[in-house]
């Protein structure tokens, strides 16, 4: 059974004057119903809910400060759930609504309870609707778009593909809009700094996210074992037709398999206490050989952490190659960096000789 996470912004669901546009939600639920009818389980990961609610409490247009935003959300998100519950009965199909922060994320128990309260609802074919907390999130640890939030949901679900829903069809080489000649990306197997350049700005003035941010999501996605599309989604059939693999838009294939809930916390989730830097031959062995990192390969270390802490490590181009959980306090490693494993052994007590065991790494360069 597919499971398939679909995440639709803002600008797809609201209308000119920032209305939430329940014609638009009717479409969307329709294909996710053929989805469904197909035998697929399907995940909404959605924005609006700021967009659907801030002119019915009074503001002219999007608000600014954040805890505008919130009240706006608040309001929102009532009526957005409402659209899509009433829709969804249309067709005997129960909805549920998550609200989820990056919070949520980083505590390992209260991801754990989140996946299990996912696989619950699918189990009993009911459609997770997910969105941002609005009205709790801090600025600072926002997600900033929904984005981000549907890939980090598609890879705790384990998905078979994530869809994310565009108002362009697909990365193109430029703005297709004002350049005839530009052209689309077709197939992506790493996105990389070259491809981040042909990315646009911000959106449109009722979503936040841009090119940019769909670009990051499809790299976490990849990186968790799931490919992407990104796309649009506006006539009958185009989300049969974006799972198939022909749909209008850009996929995003990967080689990596599908990450544990422990490694995707390590990935995309912990906060990194320091950072090491490590030579060539470290950097080969930690991408190409899947190895331990030791001590002899180690030739920076920056900020004070302790054993047990999630470090980032850079190669020697300092590029990050991913993160893992360090087995030393930071003023053992500047003194042991450099050295042989034997050398370590004799001069020093340490409780395990990787720096970082491969059981606790994870790489997060394609």
């Amino acid at each position: 059974m597919q499971r398939i996470v679909m995440k639709i912004g803002s600008s797809s669901l609201t209308s000119d004057n920032g209305g939430l546009d329940r014609d638009r939600v009717s479409f969307y639920v329709r294909e996710m119903i053929s989805l469904r009818q197909r035998g697929a389980q399907v995940v909404l990961v959605t924005s609006g809910a700021v967009a659907a609610g801030f002119r019915h409490i009074g503001y002219r247009e999007r608000p600014k400060q954040l805890h505008e935003k919130q009240a706006a959300a608040a309001v929102g998100q009532a009526l957005l759930m409402q659209a899509y519950q009433e829709e969804l009965q249309l067709h005997g199909v129960p909805a549920a609504q998550i609200l989820l922060t990056r919070s949520d994320f980083a505590n390992r128990r209260r991801g754990h309870n989140a996946y299990m309260t996912l696989q619950e609802l699918l189990a009993r074919d009911v459609v997770p609707i997910i969105n941002e907390n609005d009205t709790v999130s801090v600025e600072e640890l926002k997600f900033g778009d929904n984005d981000t939030l549907s890939a980090l949901v598609a890879n705790l679900v384990h998905a078979n593909r994530l869809i994310i829903v565009t108002d362009t069809d697909g990365l193109y080489t430029a703005d297709p809009r004002t350049n005839p000649e530009a052209i689309r990306f077709e197939r992506v197997e790493q996105i990389d700094e070259d491809l981040y350049a042909y990315a646009g700005g911000a959106g449109s003035s009722v979503g936040t996210g841009g090119m940019r941010s769909k670009l990051d999501a499809a790299r976490i996605a990849m990186r968790g074992g799931v490919p992407a599309f990104v796309g649009k989604v506006n006539e009958p059939g185009d989300l049969l037709h974006a799972v198939d693999g022909d749909g209008k838009g850009t996929y995003f294939d990967t080689h990596f398999h599908a990450l544990p809930m422990k490694k995707q916390w390590l990935g995309f989730h912990s906060t990194a206490h320091g950072r090491i830097g490590v030579d060539a031959g470290a950097e080969q062995a930690l991408l190409e050989k899947g190895s331990s990192l030791l001590p002899a390969g180690v030739r920076s270390i920056e900020g004070e952490f302790h054993s047990g802490d999630v470090v980032e490590v850079i190669g020697p181009d300092e590029r990050l190659i991913g993160r893992g959980i360090v087995n030393y306090d930071s003023d053992q490693l500047r003194t042991a960096a450099g050295w042989s494993s034997d050398e370590v052994m004799k001069r020093m007590e340490v409780h395990r000789i990787e720096v970082i065991h491969r059981d606790e790494w994870v790489t997060l360069r394609s």
